[in-house]
Order: structure tokens, then C-alpha cells, then sequence
């Protein structure tokens, strides 16, 4: 049904002069009541080759001083409307973003019916039986178009990465929870072909999906790290191992600098490494691992005595060595013949660095130069330069005597600053071992691998189960929080990476990052200077590894990973900064559309990207059972009755 005409074409908006006929801003067609004339509401007009331009509804105008110029085409009325072009439909019935053809003036201007926009938005129709691959998931109905219910291409929304911002109370977890309740309660779901990792990180979602398994077996399982409260059907305590870290993880949970104390950290690795092979291991390999730490011993000794020039000088210093060795080996909580061993030897060498008249008669000299007729330097050199790869199991138990070690092996060296260097790390070592926020990443360990253990804990590689699992981070420190994100994270990336051929788009996995700008940050301050973030947004989608980041700072996230999203839901957001950030970083991000953040309502959205032809606010269904992100009601709160207490 004509309304209007063109009476003015500019490169990104029309002026439309509405007919003296269409007083009201609703008309019905068929039954069907349209809402024509309001912001953000849809019309249509033509071009030269016969395609329809969908445009947007931005402003209204009422002139009371009618212009005599347009009496000819009956535009006698006051009304004007200004419309912004979305996209055009060509002859073949497909919708593109965009025009090519702009109107000639005076083309009339329709109604976009729902036929219309079915047209641009519907799926492909899905087919019902026992082979159903579902095509769509309903989001919720459209604030342009009143009681159009709105679905999402399920493959456009899910294949690429996705970003959910918003300010706090905007509607990001009622999103999250109604999506992916959406997706596990379709009918014919695959139990093997899905994974769904959510880093719940204000510990809201437990309640969104403690009660959601289906008939369709897509089950739940719901990790709770350092609690013991919420034990639920289903609930277990979440472990990740410390020892699966690599170097630069471990450096960034100790807050080490790169220059000074990687090298430093990397030695403490492997000799805790040492330590643990060689009170762990069998009797086979006591021998290699005495011979190496006896080596070790003397190569301390000889490093700081070639630098003294008096005896007595020389055996101060040895005597204090020895001291600190057994000191280290004392603290070892085992006794074996191996540790026996090393302690007589200690016994030994400090009988042998005693003065007398401030001269030691080449006593310590003489017996270490005995030594080397029995000790194995050739071996003794080939456990030194064995490094340890990451992954491989040790004694977390053993990282202080290591670290006691390597700090005087680098003062025999000269450098007799390597204490104050490592000062801050050593106090993070300390917080590791002791305190119980770390407890997670310590107790209750077994010996596994990295396919084990995600295997074990994450059902990665084992028969169908825990499709959706939520990760309660909630009470974790900001940098506990950051490693436990990215070595998860970081764990999964080189599984998927490590599979060849259809493997690599087989069984898809999807992280969830809730409060993404706490561990996805885009300051110089980040601790992993490797982000394992930016790398899966950037390579993430060849090995079926997908993000779907949700932030109320978008300002606050890394522009790399926020780029990189394909899809975006935005919430309101009333923050200048975040709003700058926003279009900054999205190059089609317009001005139309911040006002419309600016305007929603709590649980309305705009979601533009591939999920959708045209971008679209949207009133999201709310999820049933809610995520408990609820703010608190304060009147009621403080007006409440005694009894109900």
C-alpha cells in the first residue's frame, strides 16, 4: 500500500512526504496491524531497474506551512518522514545490505508488509523428522516491527566469533542463557557434536541451567572452583593443573619479567623437574640424577671459590653453600637411600673445607679433583641441558629447594643480585604454595596428560557427554581468573590445532567469556604477553574453536579479539568512552546506531553481523529458568516485614 513519496534523495537518507490520506501511523492490511510511521519502524520504495530499497524510519516532521509545489501528487499532507536506506532486494527475490541504484524523485513509497520481511529474514524452512538439522533459534520480536518474531541462521551465529556488550543490567546473561537454552532443548540435538564452555564469572548462571536437561540427553555438568557450598546433582569441585603451564603462564601468574626472570624461572623448572625424578623415580635412574647433583654441587663450589682469593674467605663461603644444601635437602619430605646419599656427600665435602691458620691445604681442591675420576660430567651434562617440556608431570612440592638451588647457582656466578631481582616473583611463589586460593591448581592432581585431562574433565575426545559446561569462577582474583581463562583456553586451542582434515571442523567447541574485559584486556599491563584470546579470534575458526565474548567495559577489551567478531548483540550502553571504543573499532558502526544503544530498554538488543540481513533491534525472549543476575530491589528491601526475615 502506497503511503508516500520521495521528494528528496541524499547518499544515506530520503525525504518522504506522506499522503494527505495517511493521517494515522497504523494501518491494517489483511487483518494484520502495521506500524507505519514511527521511529524505527520500515518502508519501501523503488528504483530505476526495478528493485525494492528497504529503509528505516530516523525522523518525523510535521511542516505546517504547506508548499503549493507538491499539491500535484496529492502530498497536501504536513507530515514528512526521513528514512535512512538498509538494503535492496533485486529481481532474483535475494536481500543485500546496501544500494546500488538510488530512487528518482516523487517514487512512491509502500508498506513493508511482513511477507516482506520474511523474505529478507527467514531461514531455510526446516524439515520435521528424525534427522532434523535445525535451522534456526528464535531470539525474540522486533521493536521495528511490532509482534515479528525474529530467528537467527543458527550456523551464521555460531561459526564465527560473537560479541555481547552492554552495560550491567542491560540483558547480556538473559541473552547468553536464552540462546544456548534455545539451541540444547532443540528437538534430535546431537550429544556428540557439541561443546559449550561458559567461564561464568559472577557465578549467575547455575540457575539458568541446573534444571535444563533434556530429553535429548544434552547434559550439564557445573565445576565449582574452591567451594564447597552448591553441591547440586551434578556439581563437581573444578581442578587444573599446575603443571600443565608453560613457561610464559607460569611467568605471567608470578608477575615475571621477560629480560631477568624468564631465564631464572625456566632453570627453577627443570631443576625442580630434577628434584622430582630423582626422589620419585625408580632405582634405575638414581644413579644418573646423584651423578648429576654431585656434578652440580662441585660446579657451585668451583664457581665461587675461583673468585676468593683467601682461604679462609674461600671456606667461609663453601661452609655456607653446604649449609644452604642441606638445608634444601632437610626440607624434602622423603627419606631415601638417594637422599642419604647426597647428604654424606655434603658430610664429606664439608670435612674436607675446614682452615687451619687461615690455610686449607688444598684439602677441598684435592678432593674434588678426586671426584672427577667419579662422576659422569658427560651425563651429568646431558640431564643439565634436558629441558622440560610443558605438560609433563612434577612435584609442585619441589618448586622451593629448586628455586633455593638456582639462586645459588646464580651468586656463585657473580650475581650477587639475583635475589633482589626476583624478589616479587619469589613472593608470588610464595603466594602459590601457601595460599588457598590456589588450591584448585594443586589438590587432588593425578598424573595426567593434556588429552587426559581434557578428556576427564571436559569430556574432549570421550564418549558424548557435558555438552554445556559452566565454570563458577566467581571470588577468584583477577590474576587467578586470567590464568585459569587462558591455560583452559590455551589447552583446547592446541588440541584443535593439532587435528588434520575434517577433523578440524568436526565436534566444534564454543567459549563463553562472561566479563571478558577482566582477561581480555587491550592495556600494555595484560600479564601473558602471548594473548591466547587474540590468537583464537585470529585463527580460532579454521580449527572449529569459537568465542562468544560478553563485556559491560567494551572500551576495557583488546580491539584485536572485539574486531574479530563476526556477530554483535549490543545492549545499552550509556558510557561515552565505551561508545567511542565501539566505533572506533567497528568500521560500520554508524551514528543511527548509537542512539539507538543509548535509547534501549533493558533486554532489548541491536544485533548486527552474520546472524542477521540487516541489523535489527530486538526485544530478546526471556530465559526460563533465569540466570540469577538480578539487581536487588532496595525499597523492599528495606521496608520488608520481620516475619518474612
Amino acid at each position: 500500500m502506497k503511503v508516500g513519496k520521495v521528494i528528496s534523495v541524499e547518499f544515506d537518507r530520503f525525504r518522504v512526504k506522506m499522503f494527505h490520506t495517511t493521517k494515522n501511523s497504523t494501518i491494517s492490511i489483511n487483518g494484520q496491524i502495521y506500524y507505519f510511521g514511527n521511529i524505527g519502524s520500515f518502508l519501501k520504495t523503488t528504483n530505476a531497474i526495478g528493485e525494492t530499497i528497504i529503509c528505516e524510519v530516523v525522523a518525523i516532521l510535521d511542516h505546517t506551512t504547506e508548499s503549493k509545489m507538491y499539491t500535484n501528487y496529492n502530498l497536501d499532507s504536513s507530515r514528512e518522514l526521513i528514512v535512512k536506506p538498509i538494503g535492496s532486494i533485486n529481481h532474483q527475490k535475494k536481500f543485500h545490505l546496501g544500494i546500488g541504484v538510488y530512487p528518482s524523485l516523487y517514487a512512491d513509497v509502500y508498506i513493508v508488509t511482513f511477507e516482506d520481511i520474511k523474505s529478507i529474514l527467514e531461514t531455510e524452512k526446516e524439515l520435521i523428522g528424525p534427522n532434523t538439522v535445525h535451522e534456526s533459534i528464535a531470539i525474540g520480536s522486533s521493536k521495528n516491527l511490532i509482534n515479528y518474531e525474529i530467528k537467527l541462521n543458527i550456523n551464521n551465529l555460531f561459526n564465527i566469533h560473537t560479541a555481547i556488550l552492554g552495560n550491567s543490567g542491560s540483558g547480556k546473561s538473559n541473552t547468553i542463557s536464552h540462546i544456548l537454552q534455545s539451541i540444547y532443548r532443540k528437538e534430535g540435538f546431537s550429544a556428540s557434536g557439541s561443546k559449550t564452555i561458559l567461564f561464568d564469572v559472577n557465578g549467575e548462571y547455575h540457575s539458568a541451567f541446573k534444571n535444563s536437561i533434556t530429553p535429548n540427553n544434552s547434559f550439564l555438568k557445573y565445576y565449582i572452583p574452591n567451594k564447597n557450598e552448591d553441591q547440586d546433582i551434578g556439581n563437581s569441585t573444578f581442578i587444573l593443573p599446575y603443571y600443565l603451564m608453560n613457561l610464559d603462564e607460569w611467568l605471567a601468574f608470578l608477575m615475571a619479567s621477560d629480560r631477568t626472570q624468564k631465564p631464572f624461572w625456566d632453570k627453577v623448572l627443570q631443576q625442580t623437574y630434577k628434584f622430582y625424578k630423582i626422589f620419585n623415580n625408580g632405582e634405575e635412574d638414581d644413579f644418573i640424577y646423584i651423578n648429576y647433583f654431585k656434578w652440580k654441587l662441585i660446579t657451585i663450589i668451583r664457581n665461587v671459590i675461583s673468585r676468593i682469593d683467601s682461604d679462609t674467605s674461600k671456606m667461609t663461603a663453601v661452609q655456607s653453600i653446604l649449609f644452604n644444601i642441606e638445608q634444601i635437602f632437610n626440607s624434602l619430605n622423603t627419606e631415601t637411600a638417594t637422599k642419604q646419599e647426597l647428604k654424606n656427600f655434603i658430610v664429606e665435602l664439608r670435612a674436607c673445607s675446614n682452615i687451619s691458620y687461615g690455610d686449607n691445604n688444598n684439602q677441598l681442591n684435592d678432593y674434588i679433583n678426586t671426584l672427577d675420576e667419579h662422576i659422569n660430567i658427560e651425563r651429568a651434562l646431558d640431564i643439565e641441558n634436558h629441558k622440560l617440556e610443558g605438560g609433563n608431570y612434577f612435584d609442585y612440592k619441589f618448586l622451593q629447594s629448586a628455586c633455593d638451588l638456582v639462586l645459588l647457582d646464580e651468586e656463585g656466578k657473580g650475581n650477587t643480585r639475583i635475589r633482589e631481582y626476583t624478589s616479587t616473583m619469589l613472593t608470588r611463589l610464595e603466594y602459590f604454595l601457601h595460599n588457598s586460593d590456589c588450591t584448585f591448581l594443586k589438590e587432588g592432581v593425578p598424573d595426567l596428560n593434556r588429552e587426559q585431562y581434557l578428556k576427564q574433565y571436559f569430556g574432549i575426545g570421550n564418549e558424548p557427554k557435558n555438552q554445556l559446561i559452566v565454570i563458577d569462577t566467581n571470588g577468584l582474583s583477577n590474576d587467578i581468573l586470567e590464568l585459569t581463562t587462558s591455560l583452559i583456553s590455551r589447552l583446547l586451542f592446541d588440541v584443535r590445532k593439532s587435528k588434520n582434515g575434517n577433523d578440524r571442523v568436526s565436534n566444534p567447541i564454543h567459549l563463553v567469556l562472561d566479563e571478558a574485559h577482566r582477561y581480555i584486556r587491550k592495556d600494555a599491563t595484560y600479564l601473558l604477553s602471548d594473548n591466547i584470546f587474540e590468537r583464537i579470534a585470529r585463527e580460532g575458526r579454521k580449527y572449529a574453536l569459537y568465542l562468544i565474548v560478553s563485556s559491560q567495559r567494551p572500551s576495557e577489551l583488546s580491539s584485536t579479539v572485539l574486531s574479530q567478531c563476526g556477530n554483535y548483540f549490543i545492549h545499552r550502553i550509556q558510557n561515552e568512552v565505551d561508545m567511542k571504543y565501539i566505533y572506533s573499532v567497528l568500521p560500520y558502526f554508524t551514528d543511527d546506531y548509537v542512539a539507538k544503544i543509548k535509547q534501549a530498554m533493558p533486554g532489548e538488543v541491536l544485533i548486527f553481523g552474520n546472524c542477521v540481513p540487516m541489523p535489527l533491534q530486538v526485544k530478546v525472549h526471556q530465559p526460563n529458568p533465569e540466570p540469577n543476575s538480578k539487581n536487588c530491589v532496595i525499597n523492599k528491601e528495606w521496608f520488608k516485614s520481620e516475619k518474612n526475615n
